[in-house]
């Protein structure tokens, strides 16, 4: 396949939101017809968005984008169907209270020449395409009534029916089965033989690998490159992926560790053991002591947020089982994990950290207050006292606990987040990706706070995207690959070329 097999190209594609995030800086993309093309990158690299732009939900600040030699700019999903170009979303987009037919042939129903639908034509039709996709199933019936593996099918089928010449898949492996993998593959090698491009987005490196043809990484929003996927060594595809060379590490020297950092002989606090959550973590076996700060490190989708969760109550233990100071515990809720010690900091803090139009001081005593229940208030004595001290503790730059939460800097909201935690004396506190997105010197202040804790005694589980810091705090790291636990490393094993190896499926 050469450049004259070119399908979609995209160039120099901008997008900012407001002045202060840019999604997209000029970036590039090229698919051929007959080509799988996985669109790889962590956390906002710029992938949905660069999708969003290409099916009309976002509208480009600059740049182009040729369908086929054809410069096109949709301003809807609907116009850039009509243009070829169909996605298939994690989330299945279709209407569950409707029959799998009229899902199929919603908007474009076949009509007699009073103007009213073929229902048995519609059926009849649905039948016929899903035999193509060796689905043998009732299209009458409500969508609702099958799996997600075939809603998605469905909606493939879908997009073939509308003649796309580009089928996006947004992480549709996410919630499937491995035979229900196989199944879509298969289906995505067929459509790739009838020439169709797909561009595949998924978070895990195997399927990477056995499916696709070409591979395009995006970085904090810019373009690393585009890679023939058969010549590309998954460990230097992590170091696209992360910003790192991994050709210029040296295994020997553990870059950056703090020399604060010490690795716990406490007693054990917490442990996992062969814990399973549906749709999430698998057979995850983890034991956390006192007085130590354990990494978990691991691409985007790895299963480093979903660990937090089952331990924290927010999703179910499905299987294996859970030990808190040696004692069998089963949370139902969050409520219970903090009645239990246990403090979650999560990963964003605008959605699920922040209570924006509160002021710093109800955003601080807001876990402690819920620990106590409705019938122990805390008094605007107690809040006050609690509020000043954890500003001056922490250094919160504001000017009073009045101030409202949505006015301070990134780095001091996540701070007033982590007083929020303290206030309830955990002894257990998880912290995900709580340095992203503040400048470098709040970073450093939040490492130091976070050794210094655990020389007091508590249990920190660290987890982030950037290796430089979990290098700087931890002398105990937990690998994740695809959902599973796959390495362990301690003290001077501990190295950026060794973590780096592991996550792309290499041996410890």
């Amino acid at each position: 396949m050469g450049n004259e097999n070119r399908l979609l190209t995209a160039r120099n594609i901008s997008k900012s939101f407001g002045k202060a995030v840019i999604a997209l800086d000029r970036v590039q993309f090229d698919l051929r017809g007959g080509e799988i093309h996985a669109l790889l990158g962590e956390n906002g690299a710029g992938k949905s968005t660069l999708i969003k732009v290409l099916t009309g939900v976002e509208e480009r600040d600059g740049g182009t984008v040729t369908l086929n030699g054809k410069q096109i700019h949709p301003k809807s999903t609907q116009e850039a169907q009509r243009e070829g170009i169909a996605t298939v979303y994690q989330e299945v987009n279709l209407c569950p209270n409707l029959s799998v037919a009229e899902n199929i042939y919603i908007g474009r129903e076949p009509r007699n020449k009073f103007g009213k639908i073929e229902w048995k034509k519609i059926n009849a039709d649905a039948e016929e395409l899903l035999k193509k996709f060796d689905l043998s199933i009732n299209v009458t019936k409500n969508l609702d009534n099958y799996s997600v593996a075939v809603q998605q099918m469905i909606a493939i089928a879908r997009a073939c029916d509308i003649e796309a010449k580009v089928l996006i898949l947004d992480e549709p492996t996410s919630s499937l089965s491995t035979v229900e993998v196989e199944k879509l593959f298969e289906i995505m090698r067929k459509l790739r033989q009838e020439g169709m491009g797909i561009i595949f987005v998924t978070h895990f490196l195997d399927q990477v690998y056995e499916v696709t043809d070409r591979i395009t990484v995006f970085r904090n929003g810019g373009y690393v490159g585009t890679f023939e996927t058969a010549q590309l060594p998954r460990v230097e595809l992590v170091g696209k992926m992360i910003g790192k060379d991994y050709a210029s590490l040296n295994e020997s020297v553990v870059a950056g560790q703090l020399e604060d950092a010490q690795e716990s002989t406490g007693e054990e606090l917490i442990a996992l053991a062969g814990a399973s959550s549906p749709g999430t973590i698998q057979d995850f076996n983890l034991k956390i002591r006192k007085s130590e700060v354990l990494g978990l490190s691991g691409l985007l989708g790895s299963g480093r947020s979903e660990t937090a969760r089952v331990l924290f109550g927010i999703d179910a233990l499905g299987s294996g089982e859970m030990k808190l100071k040696k004692e069998k515990v089963h949370f139902k809720s969050p409520l219970d994990a903090i009645r239990s010690g246990i403090a979650f900091c999560p990963e964003n803090r605008k959605t699920e950290g922040i209570i924006a139009d509160l002021s710093i001081r109800e955003n601080i005593v807001l876990a402690l207050q819920s620990k106590r229940g409705l019938y122990r208030k805390i008094s605007k004595r107690e809040a006050e006292k609690l509020a000043d001290e954890y500003i001056k503790k922490l250094e919160i730059k504001t000017p009073d606990a009045d101030q409202l939460i949505k006015n301070l800097s990134g780095g001091n909201q996540q701070k007033v987040i982590l007083a929020r935690w303290l206030a309830t004396e955990p002894e257990f506190l998880m912290l995900d990706e709580p340095t992203r997105g503040i400048d470098i010197g709040t970073k450093a202040e939040l490492q130091k706070i976070v050794i210094e804790l655990a020389k007091q005694g508590m249990a920190v589980l660290f987890i982030s995207s950037e290796i430089d810091e979990m290098l700087r705090c931890c002398k105990r790291m937990v690998v994740l690959r695809d959902m599973r636990q796959v390495g362990e490393l301690h003290g001077k094993e501990i190295s950026e070329e060794a973590i780096m190896h592991i996550m792309a499926g290499g041996e410890q």
